[in-house]
């Protein structure tokens, strides 16, 4: 990720303005542009098919899952990110025509080396600020690997790993599957 250095500083309106437009997606990080790298094979892949799993178990449930191009804003701490996949149910999000979320409770990055300690780190801490944030969940792309960190109701964030013939639970959305099914289409590639 890279600061845009054209421009001191960006309101939320202008960002949004520009993300409208741009074919480069940014974050935006209290008034600064952070331009995105693309991803990778495995990358798209592990999304997609998550992604495809995820709607066909949220049919019916008034719960959305959105992909790469949804943003997630947390307008007290003035940031938008990009997750990978995010859920949420809250009607405000739902009759909400802008082009972020404010209310997700399930978010998921597929970590890359670029980016895996901002995901690990302040991001997270970030998102913890938003009071419906129930789980984030990190995907491995170079192995069978899940790290779930899930929120009790004493405001502790609580891990769980899951690895090879495991079944990852998504407990805010009652979901579960077999860890092999996310990495079926990039076994080549691990």
């Amino acid at each position: 990720m890279t600061v845009s250095r054209s421009h001191a500083y960006f309101t939320p309106e202008e960002y949004l303005e520009i993300e409208r437009i741009s074919p480069i997606k940014h974050e935006y990080l209290q008034g600064q542009l952070v331009a995105m790298a693309g991803a990778s094979k495995a990358h798209a892949i592990i999304t997609g098919d998550l992604s495809a799993l995820l709607v066909n178990h949220l049919r019916g449930t008034g719960c959305i899952s959105y992909t790469t191009d949804m943003k997630v804003r947390l307008p007290s701490l003035n940031l938008f990110y990009y997750a990978d996949l995010a859920v949420t149910c809250d009607d405000r999000d739902r009759v909400s025509s802008e082009a972020f979320i404010l209310h997700p409770k399930l978010i998921v990055k597929v970590l890359s080396d670029s980016t895996e300690a901002f995901d690990r780190g302040d991001k997270f801490t970030n998102y913890k600020t938003i009071a419906e944030f129930e789980e984030y969940v990190l995907i491995h792309q170079k192995q069978i690997l899940v790290e779930r960190f899930q929120r009790t109701s004493d405001n502790l964030w609580i891990p769980q790993i899951y690895q090879d013939r495991d079944t990852v639970e998504f407990a805010s959305i009652g979901f579960a599957y077999a860890i092999s099914t996310l990495y079926e289409n990039i076994e080549q590639l691990l």
